[in-house]
């Protein structure tokens, strides 16, 4: 893997060196045109500043100083009035790349005794967490240990606490990034995001006895999300394609947990070349989607593409050359061939379990068509604190099934409006059941005893809805069976389907992309008496770009007119589609 080491370090070189000019005096981060800052972008670009120093073991880049560099950007974010855990998390991890013990710490001896005296306060703060922030407690408390600021260790009983949290909100052991006000039961990348951090944090740790002794803590957890990537990586390389901060990072965070992986010995011999191929198509695809290759950066928002709000290009930037330099050490660790063998192609349906209790099911379910390429991801996942159309119970398929990054659309599935309240037949079922059908068919159904809205609230005392969804060949069919508890308005139905296209530029050769033929759209049986109204064009619409290319045309399905809904009837709304497949040149 020696190849793959030096082609990551020399990205790596190149995305810093067009992104450390925009470290201001003072340790600010200046954005590129038509963004703003955000407010842990400096501790982003000292985590990755320290990354390539542990890499490289170089302290000058471009005429560039980089112990100054870092030493800036982390007085910037500790004596920031806007305190943010993660910017001090990745702050403190940089800190600490430079070497444990504040008296060999290069960086350390550039920082001014307030900032110093500040930054040990931080560290020392602690509140604690039932979401992805406790990792930045883990972080916190590795890097306050290590430096000596502290002769009390806490690192292994926040890895405990965030270990036994898992269990607790996950039948499964999937991690739950529930938020503070919705449904629970967000899983999606961060739970490979969280444990990739905290395999990161424990490798800076002082003391490798207490790293060696969680370790394998961390991989019963940790290994369950390594065993669903062949399963969920597409044939092109397209990684983690639903949830929040996908894109981009859905492609990189599974690289460095596969990669950390290898060096820790979770790969068994059997399966290492299936994972070396894996590795290479996620490879490429960031590669050739994400990399100006002409400039060398990563380009994650274009007239074609977006990524979600809370990413700017510069911290984008500054995370792909961390991770390049992490992905650079590691295969150089590693040192072997990269025998990379594709699992033979085969069709499946397979549901995986997040969590089953008596409140809820979530999971998802995966399906494949090895005659003709199809691969759908279909999520059920509550939304987190803001919903947008990645987190919905459609069929995932970008290039096929596109939806926007960073906008809600109900996109192939049918949105009732109540009142205030717009629900969907997402987020969260019960009885979730999947298995064979007729003509060697795929089915995945399940129920909502109430209907909830799109924000992930229950909405209680309307009605219900029973789902399945079927996958036969290349064909796919929704039924969505909705019934009131009482008699009720429903003011508004719609469904859309967005028409898109991979990046015109950057993208894989042989990208899934739809043909002539379309999508093969088809409503089956309606009860609720819609029509298909003129399609719009939002081609030159930049809140309609996807994390992947742009969306041309979205085909809406609608009764814009009130309907009354009577108990004891059933409502029935069945859509198909069969798509023209096709691989972009």
């Amino acid at each position: 893997m020696l190849n793959f080491s030096e082609q990551c370090m020399d990205m790596a070189k190149s995305i810093l060196a067009k992104n450390i000019e925009a470290i201001n005096e003072d340790g600010s981060i200046r954005p590129v045109e038509n963004e703003i800052s955000l407010d842990y972008e400096p501790g982003h670009a000292a985590l990755a500043l320290g990354e390539f120093f542990r890499a490289t073991g170089e302290t000058q880049l471009s005429g560039f100083d980089i112990v100054d560099l870092c030493a800036r950007c982390i007085t910037a974010q500790i004596n920031d009035k806007e305190y943010t855990e993660d910017g001090l998390a990745y702050s403190s991890l940089g800190l600490l790349s430079f070497g444990p013990s504040k008296d060999r710490n290069a960086v350390w001896d550039r920082l001014l005794d307030d900032t110093q005296k500040n930054l040990d306060k931080r560290l020392l703060s602690r509140t604690d967490y039932d979401n992805h922030f406790q990792i930045f407690n883990i972080a916190k408390a590795v890097a306050r240990f290590s430096m000596g600021l502290s002769k009390k260790d806490e690192t292994g009983k926040l890895i405990d606490r965030f270990l036994e949290r898992i269990q607790q909100t996950s039948s499964a052991n999937y991690f739950d990034d529930k938020p503070s006000s919705s449904l629970d039961g967000v899983f999606d990348i961060w739970g490979v995001i969280s444990f990739v951090f905290i395999r990161q944090s424990l490798q800076l740790h002082a003391n490798m006895h207490l790293r060696d002794r969680k370790i394998p803590s961390l991989r019963t957890f940790a290994e369950k999300y390594l065993r669903i990537l062949p399963d969920i990586v597409r044939a092109d390389g397209l990684g983690w394609a639903f949830g929040r901060n996908i894109g981009a990072y859905g492609q990189m965070h599974c690289i460095s947990m596969i990669l950390q992986a290898m060096r820790d010995n979770w790969i068994s011999e059997d399966k290492m070349p299936e994972y070396m191929d894996i590795l290479r198509r996620l490879f490429q695809f960031f590669f050739m989607t994400y990399l100006d290759q002409e400039h060398g950066y990563l380009v994650i928002r274009d007239a074609e593409r977006s990524a979600s709000e809370g990413c700017s290009t510069r911290m984008a930037n500054f995370d792909a050359a961390r991770y390049l330099c992490q992905w650079s050490r590691l295969a150089k660790t590693v040192g072997r061939q990269m025998d990379a063998k594709a699992r033979p192609a085969h069709t499946y349906g397979k549901y995986i379990t997040f969590d089953n209790s008596s409140r809820k099911e979530q999971g998802l379910f995966v399906y494949m068509n090895s005659e003709t390429g199809l691969h759908a991801h279909l999520p059920l996942i509550a939304p987190g604190e803001k919903n947008t159309s990645s987190s919905l119970a459609f069929p995932h398929m970008p290039g096929v099934f596109d939806w926007p990054s960073d906008k809600y659309l109900p996109i192939l599935v049918p949105e009732l409006t109540f009142g205030d309240k717009v629900t969907t037949p997402s987020y969260y079922g019960k009885r979730c059941t999947t298995g064979l059908g007729l003509r060697n068919s795929y089915f995945f159904r399940y129920e909502q005893p109430e209907l909830i809205t799109v924000d992930g609230e229950l909405a209680k005392g309307i009605g219900s809805c029973k789902v399945s969804w079927s996958f036969c060949g290349n064909k796919m069919t929704g039924d969505f069976v909705y019934s009131v508890s009482s008699q009720i308005t429903l003011d508004k139905f719609r469904l859309l389907v967005a028409v898109g296209s991979p990046h015109s530029e950057y993208h894989v050769p042989m990208s899934y992309a739809i043909g002539e033929k379309g999508q093969g759209v088809g409503i089956e049986h309606d009860d609720f008496q819609a029509n298909w109204l003129d399609t719009e064009v939002v081609s030159g619409d930049l809140s309609y770009r996807s994390y992947w290319g742009n969306i041309h045309y979205l085909q809406i399905y609608a009764r814009d007119r009130a309907m009354v809904m009577r108990p004891g009837v059933q409502y029935r709304i069945t859509l198909s589609v069969d798509p023209d497949i096709i691989f972009a040149e």
